[in-house]
């Protein structure tokens, strides 16, 4: 009985997998779960109050779960792409949402997970993309398969 070689690439931990980056890749995860919860608690319940923010609650949500997605993928083919554009994605929609969040605050009356720059969450998502960013200029798939 003759039992196939494993490929050793998706058997042995990558540089990208260990240490910071599965740190950073926990953090995405569980952002993408208190974003889709509460996302989908504030549809639900209360969409009718604010669909503005609750919607785009939805999106950072999706946008979350695509980067974690994205990340844990990143050395395969197109997922590298994808976790850059997920990430600079999030970056703008947390500068973009929050700075309107402090200059129209009527448009934002109900908190988002990115309102007033991720405060809500101790300003993790402002920060995470910009780790993120790092990460990947850090951990090209070309640059680790050397």
């Amino acid at each position: 009985m003759s039992i196939a070689p494993q490929d050793s690439a998706q058997t042995a931990p990558t540089a990208r997998m260990t240490g910071i980056g599965r740190v950073l890749v926990i953090v995405y995860a569980v952002m993408a779960l208190a974003s889709t919860g509460r996302s989908f608690v504030q549809i639900v319940q209360r969409f009718d109050e604010a669909p503005l923010a609750y919607v785009l609650s939805a999106v950072a949500a999706v946008v979350y779960i695509v980067a974690t997605v994205a990340l844990i993928r990143a050395g395969r083919p197109g997922w590298y792409t994808v976790a850059w554009i997920a990430i600079v994605f999030e970056l703008s929609g947390v500068i973009v949402v929050g700075a309107l969040s402090l200059i129209l605050p009527a448009l934002f009356q109900h908190p988002t997970v990115w309102s007033q720059f991720g405060i809500g969450y101790l300003f993790i998502p402002l920060l995470l993309p910009v780790f993120g960013i790092w990460w990947l200029r850090m951990h090209h798939p070309r640059r680790d398969a050397r």
